[in-house]
């Protein structure tokens, strides 16, 4: 059974936060993972720009940053399930990215979701064929429930 906790860090209320973990066990059920762990933590620009510039070393706010907990596939902790890491998002990107791309905030938190998650599975886009591969995902994964791009 997997096991994924979402926390707030923001003053804010958002019912679109509710959608990240179904949203996120249907991902991971679709990808036939089973019995893993993971973290999403919502958290304001300030926030998501002190953890880039520690982490990163990029003195920058960012949408979404993923923390593995695993270097490799076949690497499991002693715990009873795997522990893939955390997922930060800021909610203000998020927001700001909605309005700019035009789409819904459930949108672009699922997208920024599946995103971390992909990279907590080892997927990445530093070179042109991994992000195809990658992006190809998540398409797949939006797109299959029924969480389009609007144009």
């Amino acid at each position: 059974m997997n096991h994924i906790e979402v926390f707030n860090e923001q003053d804010i209320k958002i019912l679109e936060i509710e959608q990240i973990k179904p949203f996120l066990l249907f991902a991971l059920e679709k990808e036939n993972i089973q019995n893993v762990e993971l973290n999403v933590i919502l958290v304001s620009n300030d926030k998501i720009k002190e953890i880039n510039k520690m982490y990163r070393g990029i003195d920058r706010e960012t949408d979404v940053i993923s923390f593995a907990l695993e270097d490799e596939k076949d690497m499991v902790l002693a715990y009873e399930r795997r522990v893939l890491g955390d997922i930060y998002i800021s909610l203000e990107k998020a927001e700001m990215q909605a309005k700019e791309y035009g789409h819904s905030l459930k949108r672009e938190l699922l997208f920024l979701a599946i995103h971390g998650l992909l990279h907590l599975l080892g997927y990445d886009h530093m070179q042109e064929e991994e992000e195809k591969i990658m992006f190809q995902k998540q398409k797949e994964i939006l797109d299959t429930y029924g969480v389009y791009r609007e144009v």
